[in-house]
């Protein structure tokens, strides 16, 4: 039995919640793996730096923020608010919030252990080589559980009025009409 209310959602809306939710999911990600990285004495680009080494190789590995920096922002917002939207579309409202949040984790952790382990050594061996583990992985636990709450991006459902048995359902009232005005006499000054 579902907890969460129910919203009939369609693809559409389903797509956005999630894109939504990964979107927000991958902000407090990388959030979290910059402050890390600062309490490491690192620079807080470091994993985006990391993975635009994906695009530029190890140009990309510098102590600050880049121009090649934006390609690693680029490239997690893109997937992992992607990933979000897959995650919406594929659950739906099938299960209770705590089986949303469980699934999410397991999912998040899933695609960490796909992508920067078993894709990571032979696509970004940089990236499988000098990302912090721990890190990434409680950052996957952080958009694992913000995914989950894509049901909270869906769009509010027109709510219908309830009726009791035996009563008539309530008419809409009309709009009361606007009292005629009055006519403004001509002034006889301006003849």
């Amino acid at each position: 039995m579902n907890s969460t209310p129910h919203r009939p959602a369609d693809a559409l809306s389903l797509f956005l919640a999630g894109l939504q939710a990964g979107m927000i999911g991958i902000g407090w990600m990388l959030a979290w793996m910059g402050l890390s990285a600062m309490g490491q004495r690192r620079s807080f680009w470091t994993a985006e730096n990391l993975m635009a080494s994906v695009f530029h190789g190890d140009a990309a590995i510098r102590p600050g923020f880049g121009f090649s920096t934006l390609s690693g922002i680029a490239l997690y917002l893109l997937l992992y608010s992607l990933l979000g939207a897959g995650f919406a579309l594929s659950v739906r409202n099938r299960l209770t919030s705590l089986g949303t949040v469980l699934l999410g984790l397991l999912f998040s952790l899933g695609w960490y252990w796909l992508w920067f382990r078993a894709l990571g050594q032979t696509a970004m061996p940089l990236v499988w080589l000098l990302h912090p583990e721990n890190t990434t992985v409680f950052g996957h636990v952080i958009f694992g559980a913000s995914i989950a709450r894509f049901p909270a991006y869906l769009p509010e459902p027109d709510h219908p009025v309830a009726v009791t048995p035996g009563e008539e359902p309530p008419v809409p009232q009309a709009p009361a009409p606007e009292p005629a005005a009055e006519p403004v006499p001509p002034d006889p000054d301006l003849s």
